[in-house]
């Protein structure tokens, strides 16, 4: 799953619009990498996120295409 669409089905950002440009604006990394928001994400994958001054560690649990509102924390832990 691209890492965008994962961010808004996930919610950890509301929007895929807000997701896109968070990731081509070079502050989010997979596994360490600076990732563009096209980049495939996994089970196992660590997602970082810089929102200003504050740092976001998440760990992909699960890729599914739609999940419910209540059930969007089970696609990742965080760190």
């Amino acid at each position: 799953m691209r890492l965008d669409k994962f961010l808004k089905v996930s919610r950890i950002i509301k929007r895929r619009t807000l997701a896109k440009e968070v990731c081509d604006g070079g502050r989010v990394k997979i596994n360490g990498n600076i990732a563009k928001a096209g980049s495939i994400v996994k089970p196992g994958d660590i997602i970082e996120i810089g929102f200003g001054e504050r740092q976001s560690r998440y760990e992909i649990l699960k890729v599914e295409e739609n999940v419910r509102a209540d059930k969007a924390k089970d696609l990742y832990r965080e760190l």
